[in-house]
């Protein structure tokens, strides 16, 4: 059996492999972490959509309320979201 195989309908679905908790952050199923064969190809296709850049601004701004990021900091990885977005999907140049 070859990893196509075992590929199965939820791969690289965002809302069922990094799905939001009750305590407002995302975390891997156990289903997922434990038993998945293919779980880091899985999640690193859903954090390649359009989906998976709000996520990558999620952690951005939680770092900033945490006291983690710098605005400058924040800036920058804002930014490279951002270009990444435009290149991937034809988002705009505005960082929020």
């Amino acid at each position: 059996m070859n990893s196509e195989d075992e590929i199965k309908e939820c791969f690289g679905n965002l809302e069922k492999v990094f799905p939001m908790t009750d305590h407002g952050l995302r975390q891997t199923p156990d289903d997922c972490f434990y038993y998945c064969t293919v779980k880091t190809k899985c999640l690193q296709t859903a954090m390649a959509t359009k989906d998976g850049i709000k996520v990558e601004e999620e952690i951005i701004d939680r770092g900033v309320s945490a006291g983690v990021i710098s605005f400058f900091e924040r800036w920058s990885r804002k930014k490279q979201v951002h270009r990444k977005s435009k290149q991937n999907f034809g988002g705009t140049d505005e960082i929020s």
